[in-house]
């Protein structure tokens, strides 16, 4: 005998809340289940997005909220893009995130949340070793390729502000050279933080409001001490999300909040079609790109700020290479590589390797050898996770600015701009108390 489903008063503060996401207009038609990568996923049997919004309907919160469905759900808004009632059915899901007492949030998520808010980032990089590792793999590069390079820390009247990756940081240090040698040749004035430089917004991961409030707020409050123009929007599909979601409560509370901010993209655009950088084309001879749209950079920006980037990192990747395939389906219908939300750092390995069989799909299909990302979570996952389950077709995966970092012809500086990035290296390492002669 089937139980009964007896329906449930809804708390006041969840009922309002769920009432601004429209949720009394679902037909429970199934569309967003259809477009679900958690459909069908090994045990998540009895699960899918259709049940969990009429549970929700029907008053059982506490269900769902305990439930796993939240947590590998990965926000990628499939969803939402087909629903015909235009539900936002991410951000139900990053409620009942909301709603799990912290202590229960599974994995490190909330610890990495907790770190960002306590130190300034994810995995408590001490302010030291940050410093040290800036000071040694600018002189590495400098030395490498770049004479005259360094990595400018709080520089007052900066045009750019750029934000590191604490996995950069702390393991993947290399990545870091990609950017830095783009702003190294376009001759660029730009900075990153001493404190607070995470640009992965873990709040968002973990529905935690106070912290993706107070992150954006972190970053609008340094451009305003250092008179930053344009801040790089994080390249983190849930960095520079979570960061946009921040900022519009901020600006809400406080219209002085309002700062200037470009995407990577953007940015990108702007300084190759101002013949600030240039690239050589060939370097990329005899390989097939394809490009991986983010959910967060894509459909997700479009829905809730309206610009989403389709056109924008195709053009970049077709200035870089003589071959591009697209793959299929692609744009706002892409597929989520199953890593967003939190599943790249979240403990479950297995639900999001199965998350991005599709994607693996549309790649083999592509017949593409590298493909292009421009998330780091989004990277990791379809370099190393979904490789690691689907190994039959072998590709390489890089960044965007690393495409572009690859194809750069670096005009050498002058011997005055040389001697001036020395000069202000010296006297900023020497502000900040860095001995650029010990080793470690």
């Amino acid at each position: 005998m089937q139980p009964v489903i007896v329906p449930q008063p809804l708390p006041s503060s969840i009922q309002e809340h769920l009432s601004k996401l429209n949720l009394s207009l679902c037909m429970t038609c199934g569309t967003c289940t259809n477009g679900c990568p958690v459909t069908g996923t090994p045990g998540m049997e009895g699960w899918d997005t259709r049940k969990v919004l009429r549970m929700l309907h029907l008053g059982l919160v506490d269900e769902v909220v305990q439930s796993k469905f939240p947590w590998v759900c990965t926000g990628c808004g499939r969803c939402a893009h087909a629903c015909p009632m235009n539900i936002d059915i991410p951000y139900i899901m990053l409620h009942m995130k909301h709603l799990r007492p912290r202590e229960e949030v599974p994995g490190v998520l909330h610890k990495g949340a907790e770190n960002c808010f306590n130190t300034g980032n994810n995995m408590a990089v001490p302010k030291d070793d940050y410093l040290f590792l800036m000071s040694d793999m600018g002189t590495e590069i400098a030395d490498e390729e770049c004479p005259g390079f360094y990595v400018p820390i709080d520089k007052e009247g900066a045009d750019i502000l750029f934000f590191p990756n604490s996995k950069e940081v702390f393991s993947d240090n290399d990545d870091m050279k990609w950017w830095w040698k783009i702003f190294y040749a376009a001759r660029e004035n730009w900075t990153i933080p001493l404190e607070n430089w995470e640009s992965v917004d873990w709040g968002l991961f973990t529905g935690n409001y106070e912290y993706m409030r107070e992150f954006a707020q972190r970053k609008i409050d340094f451009m305003k001490k250092f008179n930053i123009k344009r801040m790089i929007m994080p390249d983190c599909g849930g960095g520079s999300y979570g960061c946009r979601v921040g900022m519009k409560k901020c600006v809400s509370e406080n219209p002085d909040n309002v700062i200037d901010y470009i995407y990577l993209y953007e940015y990108l655009i702007e300084i190759i079609k101002s013949g600030r950088i240039k690239l050589d084309k060939s370097v990329n001879a005899g390989k097939i790109f394809t490009w991986h749209d983010s959910c967060k950079h894509g459909r997700e920006l479009e829905r809730h700020f309206g610009k989403g980037f389709y056109d924008e990192p195709r053009w970049i990747i077709q200035q870089c290479v003589d071959e591009f395939v697209d793959m299929e389906p692609n744009r706002a219908n892409g597929h989520c590589c199953g890593a967003g939300g939190g599943m790249w750092p979240g403990p479950y390995e297995k639900e999001a390797a199965y998350h991005g069989r599709e994607k693996y799909e549309s790649i083999r299909k592509s017949g593409a050898n590298v493909l292009v990302v421009a998330c780091s979570n989004c990277h990791d996952q379809l370099m190393k996770r979904v490789p690691k389950y689907y190994p039959d077709y072998k590709y390489e995966v890089k960044y965007i600015w690393e495409l572009v970092a690859d194809t750069l012809v670096l005009e050498p500086w002058s011997e005055e701009e040389i001697e001036r990035g020395q000069a202000e290296a010296a006297s900023q390492w020497e502000r900040l108390g860095v001995d650029t002669d010990a080793e470690y």
